[in-house]
């Protein structure tokens, strides 16, 4: 195996072990920053070592042993410098339970345990959302600074500065290393699947840049949903968003042309769908409505992509039932964007008039003075209402907010496309 190979590997192995190597730190060292330094370090050491020792048969547990040597080691450093008294009774203690721990063993039990209160501890709403993502991902998604960065499409000092400024709050915080209980938990959750879902819609669409989508964002998203819904499976909003990832997740292939560029919902080759994540969504908000609750925020909007999943063709699409479900959604999460997408679903259900009214009570809404999606939306009443010249100026003022490329070109296009079928 050349050393590329085993840097390949090591890297592999790294994207799988992580999480829950710092999950097993984090509860012993009872800090999610110093856990995560403390498995950096056995990376790197593992970098140096492995191209010549060749890879462990479980490379894991190695990785644990060396991240637990690490940990005695700083802590015995910490001692030599005359930290304070009680900070020094603290160390002495973890010291005890790095040195009786069986860490090949820690990687499977209670590891689920661990992962919770990792999840829990890196989406705490004390850190900014930005935080909480970054955190989320270089934690839980085993990405690299840069890798988030790029993603984001902001500079990797930002993002370091992000990471560093989550992990200091946390700390100074005295955030516990625990699943919380009780009222403060269903607050934590949403957080939670607050910043799942972000993560999610940043690769579904691109808020920015060149690309319309970026399908590893979604692929992390989903593989922390399908986490969180194996750890709490009683919890009927996880196995909403789940459903409502996989569902959305199917058409990734059929949103962009050849070249890049976006294709929308109803101009899409359902063929090219993934039906088995389709199957996947649909058996996951089967669960979210078995479990008995009434359908939170999540479940309500996978209740929605699962007409849009369920119908074969865009005329078989059930926009009757979309608009009650927006009206669902409406009355548990309000909120102007949800009444923007409600104002579509009326528009095809009642006919573009309908819609138009319920778009033009938001024009002056503040939270949306510079959202493209409103302009575009009247935009495309407009047209089909045979108001072309207003249509157009809509689709232009879309072009100029949007920050997507692919997008501003889009409406651009449609913007010199108003009319001229009819013409």
């Amino acid at each position: 195996m050349t050393t590329s190979d085993i840097h390949r590997t090591i890297d592999a192995v790294w994207r799988i072990e992580s999480a829950k190597l710092i999950a097993s730190l984090a509860r012993i060292v009872r800090d999610v920053g110093l856990a995560e330094d403390l498995a950096q370090d056995a990376l790197v050491i593992a970098l140096g070592q492995w191209p010549e020792s060749g890879i462990p048969d479980k490379p894991g547990a190695w990785l644990m042993a060396t991240a637990k040597h690490r940990a005695i080691d700083r802590i015995r450093r910490n001692i030599v410098l005359e930290r304070k008294h009680e900070e020094i009774g603290r160390d002495l203690e973890i010291q005890q339970e790095l040195a009786e721990a069986d860490f090949e063993a820690a990687l499977d039990d209670d590891i689920g345990d661990d992962l919770l209160r990792l999840i829990f501890t890196a989406c705490h709403p004390v850190i900014s959302t930005e935080a909480r993502v970054a955190l989320t991902l270089r934690l839980l998604g085993g990405l690299t600074t840069d890798e988030i960065a790029r993603a984001f499409l902001v500079s990797e000092a930002t993002v370091a500065q992000r990471i560093v400024r989550a992990k200091r709050t946390l700390a100074e915080a005295h955030v516990p290393f625990e699943v919380p209980r009780g009222a403060e938990r269903a607050a934590r959750l949403s957080s939670v699947l607050e910043v799942i879902y972000l993560i999610f819609n940043e690769g579904y669409a691109a808020t920015a840049g060149d690309d319309w989508v970026r399908p590893e964002l979604c692929e992390d998203a989903l593989r922390l949903g399908r986490i969180l819904a194996g750890l709490i499976p009683n919890e009927s909003e996880v196995h909403g968003l789940v459903a409502l990832m996989e569902i959305q997740a199917s058409r990734l292939r059929a949103r962009v042309g050849p070249s890049g560029e976006p294709i929308l919902l109803l101009d899409q080759n359902r063929a090219r769908w993934d039906h088995l994540l389709i199957h996947r969504g649909l058996a996951a908000l089967d669960r979210a409505e078995k479990l008995g609750e009434a359908l939170g925020p999540y479940g309500v909007q996978a209740a929605i992509a699962a007409c849009h999943a369920r119908a074969r063709t865009p005329k078989e699409t059930d926009w009757v039932r979309i608009a009650a479900l927006y009206d669902a959604l409406a009355q548990v999460a309000p909120s102007p964007i949800v009444e923007l997408n409600r104002a579509v679903a009326v528009a095809m259900a009642y006919g573009p008039a309908a819609g138009l009214e319920i778009v033009d009570a938001l024009i002056d809404e503040p939270s949306l003075k510079s959202y493209h999606f409103l302009p575009g939306v009247r935009g495309d009443l407009l047209a089909k209402l045979g108001r072309f010249d207003e249509a157009r100026a809509e689709f232009k003022r879309a072009a100029s907010l949007a920050r997507n490329v692919r997008e501003r070109k889009l409406l651009l296009e449609r913007a010199r496309g108003v009319g001229q079928v009819n013409a």
